[in-house]
Order: structure tokens, then sequence, then C-alpha cells
């Protein structure tokens, strides 16, 4: 029986084939899923040692699944390789440089390919910062709120820098003691209210890395005008 479960999450029969062949003989089993969809259901059924996840792909995209498996705090620790022919799809939605996660690009070779499942494999053991807590939902919104208003504005990039102070000093407030301290008065936060709001976070996070990314777009053209 394999102890190790690799996942390749690609449309193309010929990448997920190409993968399986170009591992090294070992003891783990390579699971393949052919769209987004059936590679979450992976995710959430199997204990994996590795995702392989493709960032264009049917029914729900690569940048879905990212999304889903950032915002659990368990499947977050599972070494993760994004593969795309063209990293500007992937910096599009993740600005670099990538901490948590390895990029492959194709077409790719077997060197490259154990380079990244290794490369991926050290960043997944670094520390990371707590997932925002409940506490921290006002605190997230109102920053979204005060960056959208000025998102093309160079004058912004400050306040938009400043916005990512506020999470993780909010998240000093723990999920468990905000709800295991909450008196009748106040009444505490149910599971699907504390799960909803996490949700909300997540997007709201999304929304903020997709703001500052325009504002250094906004920033580097005008650099290249000035020149």
């Amino acid at each position: 029986m394999a102890s190790n479960k690799i996942l390749v999450i690609d449309d193309t029969t010929v990448v997920r084939v190409k993968v399986r062949e170009m591992l090294p003989p070992g003891n783990f089993e390579v699971l393949e899923a052919k769209d987004g969809l059936e590679g979450l259901n992976f995710i959430l059924q199997e204990k994996l040692s590795l995702i392989m996840l493709d960032f264009l792909l049917p029914k729900m995209s690569g940048w879905e699944v990212f999304q889903k498996v950032q915002a659990d705090p368990e499947l977050r620790k599972i070494p993760l390789v994004i593969m795309s022919g063209r990293k500007e799809e992937v910096t599009e939605k993740i600005t670099e440089p990538f901490e948590y996660f390895e990029f492959l690009g194709k077409p790719f070779d077997q060197k490259q390919l154990i380079g990244a499942i290794k490369l991926a494999m050290t960043k997944a053991k670094q520390p990371r910062p707590e997932l925002a807590s409940v506490g921290a939902a006002v605190a997230v919104k109102n920053s979204t709120v005060a960056t959208s208003s000025v998102a093309n504005a160079t004058v912004a990039a400050p306040s938009v820098a400043n916005t990512t102070v506020i999470t993780p000093s909010a998240t000093n407030t723990a999920m468990p003691t905000a709800a295991s301290n909450a008196t009748p008065s106040t009444g505490g936060a149910s599971n699907a209210e504390i799960d909803a709001l996490n949700e909300k976070i997540v997007k709201m996070q999304a929304e903020i890395d997709g703001l500052k990314k325009q504002l250094t777009q906004v920033v580097t053209f005008i650099k290249q005008k000035i020149k």
C-alpha cells in the first residue's frame, strides 16, 4: 500500500500521464483529476502528500481550488505546485514572490518537475500567519471599502500597504476565545456564522490583493511615462 498520495489536477491527459511517468519510483500513489471540481473532492477526501494544480481548469478553475485550499488551516499545509503555460495567468491573481507554493511552467522536463516538488515541500514547512478570526471581519471589510475608493490613485499605495497590517494584528483574537468568552448579554457566534465570516474574509483578502496589484500596475505605468 502506498504511504504517500500525489494528486495531479489537469484537464489534459498528456500532462497527467507525463507527471506520472516522470516521477521517480517510490512508495507513493498518483491520483488524477480532470477538472477542478473532481480535484477538490479528492483534496477533501484523501490524505495527500502533494497537490499538482493546473491553473486553468473546467467546472472549477485552479484559482478557485487554490482559494478553497488556502481557506482551510489543514489543507493549506499540503505542499502545492501550481502549473500553467503562462505565468502571467497566475501572477494576475497571486502576486510574487510565491511564498507557500511553487510554480511550474509548461512544458516542463523531469528535472524541472522534481525541482518544483522539492521546493513546494520546503515552502509548505514555513510558518504561516493564522487565518483571520471573526473579530477581524469588520477590520478587513472596512479596509476593503477604504482601498476600493482610491484604487486608481497612485497616492493610495501607502493606504493599501497599511491594510496588510490590519489582518495580522486582528488574528491575535482567536475564534474559540471569542466564542467561549461570550456572555449571555452579548451572545456567542454560531459555527455557521463563523464559517460564513471566514469565507467573507477570504474573499475580502482576495479583493485587497487585487487592488494592490492594480496599484502596482498604475505606479509602474506612471514610472514608465516619466522616463
